[in-house]
């Protein structure tokens, strides 16, 4: 081989490895923690808060309103969030991660009472302070498992299911028959809020309660427990739903039946969809909460408790920070 080529073959060669070095080195200096669905990426955050899921409008909003509150504390947050409201044990996997990740503080609001708890204890052994976020978890099972939280924060459900339930009443000025779509069979603010509405429904005159059922927080599900409800109940007036995604089903069901404007839907949360829905004039109303708020304010208490250096106290009892709602419905023309 000419010297020549063995010179041009070696250039090549060491020009190569050259630009290898600069792109792995480049690499090295990108790190990121969007390991999880919801992570905001860069440099390792402060706080973390992990929600139930990121496809829902009012956890959305959540998301918004806590990434808003850390720039106004001057705080850096990652938000995370399950695959969906099934996720049970994904969910739990995050939170394992944070606790391995060592942030000062994690929020959570889980998918069931008792699904994060052995996270929690988890992280208040390595010194991280938890809040609890909107579902709450089992404390009593937390407690007996040596973990605490230092704070809920959410709206009074069983408020929500009452004021949703009383706007009903108001307008069945000659009563009649009503309906209950409620949500996850054991899901604490699921059933708070079927409590309230079902409490409320009882205690007024006229108002006939035929028939209370679970769709599982799904439009498909709640289409289909409406469309068997107004089956089964010709003289049906009003539907009242636990979240607002079943009560755009049950609405649904209702344009089947060929029955809007009979059948009141009036659904929860204040998603912009069903919004939209009670401008046009088809949903009738629905109890907005203030999720935005009720991020912000968890994480001015996982800020608080850092800098106040708060014992974790498996035997203290956790502060209820309640979250106000309201009904919306559509503007006088």
């Amino acid at each position: 081989m000419k010297k020549t080529t063995r010179k041009r073959i070696l250039s090549v060669l060491l020009a190569s490895v050259l630009l290898l070095t600069l792109i792995f080195a480049g690499c090295g200096n990108n790190k990121t923690t969007d390991d999880q669905t919801g992570g905001t990426g860069g440099t390792q955050a402060e706080y973390a808060v992990i929600l139930k899921t990121l496809s829902n409008d009012f956890w959305a909003t959540m998301k918004t309103g806590i990434e808003e509150e850390a720039k106004k504390l001057g705080v850096t947050v990652d938000v995370f969030a399950a695959n969906s409201e099934e996720d049970t044990e994904g969910q739990l996997r995050i939170l394992e991660n944070c606790v391995a990740k060592g942030y000062k503080a994690i929020g959570v609001a889980p998918l069931s009472p008792t699904n994060l708890i052995n996270g929690i204890v988890a992280a208040n052994q390595k010194g991280i302070y938890v809040m609890n976020i909107d579902e709450k978890v089992d404390m009593d099972t937390l407690k007996n498992a040596g973990g605490s939280v230092i704070a809920f924060a959410t709206t009074d459900n069983v408020k929500v299911g009452e004021k949703g339930a009383n706007y009903i009443i108001s307008k069945l000025t000659s009563g009649g028959d009503v309906a209950i779509i409620e949500g996850k069979a054991g899901n604490a603010s699921g059933e708070a809020r079927k409590q309230g509405a079902t409490d409320a429904f009882k205690a007024a005159t006229g108002i006939n309660l035929v028939g209370s059922q679970p769709a599982d927080w799904d439009r498909q599900k709640a289409l289909d427990t409406a469309a068997s409800m107004i089956q089964q109940n010709p003289n049906l007036k009003a539907i009242y739903c636990c979240n607002d995604t079943m009560a755009l089903g049950a609405l649904q069901a209702v344009k089947n039946a060929g029955k809007l404007g009979e059948i009141m839907v009036v659904g929860t949360d204040g998603a912009a969809e069903a919004l939209k829905s009670v401008e046009a004039g088809e949903l009738s109303a629905t109890v907005a909460q203030d999720s935005a708020e009720i991020g912000a304010v968890s994480l001015r208490q996982m800020v608080e408790a850092v800098k106040a250096g708060a014992a974790i106290d498996p035997n203290a009892t956790p502060e209820t920070i309640p979250v106000d709602s309201y009904i919306v419905e559509k503007k006088a023309a």
